[in-house]
């Protein structure tokens, strides 16, 4: 287990961004493809949802949207995201967003500022896409077993990480509930302690 150099690469995360008709609220789920300083592949069996060890869910938020031309810059409140350790995978599914949020829970993130996302206009007949940036710190985690080794994220990344996502604006099939799910990569590096 070797934790990530600050300004490394911590990981690599895809999942899907939901909208609640009742009330506009937003929320992400989704699972980690890579997790620096984890040993071992983090799927059982081909890389997807349903078979991923390391799930996240987010606390719904609220967005607040700023027009700049054709660009809408999305500000999202400050707010919490688990990470979760699934030693037998299966049950999550995009068909549920609640199913990312079983398993162990073993790390609680929260976003520590607003975060801003950029959405570029339909141009002919492309799909808009969004972007966003945010640092989450670390506010919690426990240790935990696999592969035969014990770790804990808090010896990984003990300052948290900065993500950069990019998010299709077309939205795939969503729950009943939600009036859209929109997929999204994310990639983030570690944060370091600076002066103050």
């Amino acid at each position: 287990m070797q934790a990530p150099m600050i300004g490394e690469l911590a990981w690599y995360v895809t999942g899907r961004f939901y909208v609640a008709k009742a009330d506009q609220a937003i929320a992400d789920y989704g699972y980690f493809l890579r997790l620096q300083g984890i040993d071992g592949s983090l799927f059982c069996g081909a890389p997807g949802e349903s078979t991923a060890h390391f799930t996240f869910a987010a606390e719904p938020f609220t967005a607040t949207n700023v027009a700049n031309g054709d660009l809408t810059l999305s500000l999202d409140a400050i707010g919490d995201f688990s990470v979760y350790f699934n030693a037998q995978p299966g049950a999550a599914t995009f068909a549920d967003p609640s199913s990312f949020s079983t398993g162990e829970k073993i790390a609680v993130f929260q976003r520590v500022g607003v975060v801003v996302g950029a959405t570029i206009g339909t141009t002919g007949t492309a799909s808009p896409i969004a972007s966003n940036v945010f640092t989450a710190k670390l506010v919690s985690s426990k240790e935990f077993d696999f592969n035969g080794q014990r770790y804990d994220l808090h010896r990984l990344l003990p300052h948290g990480v900065t993500q950069w996502g990019t998010a299709s604006m077309q939205t795939t099939d969503a729950p009943p509930e939600y009036e859209g799910s929109y997929p999204f990569v994310g990639s983030a590096i570690a944060v370091g302690l600076g002066a103050r």
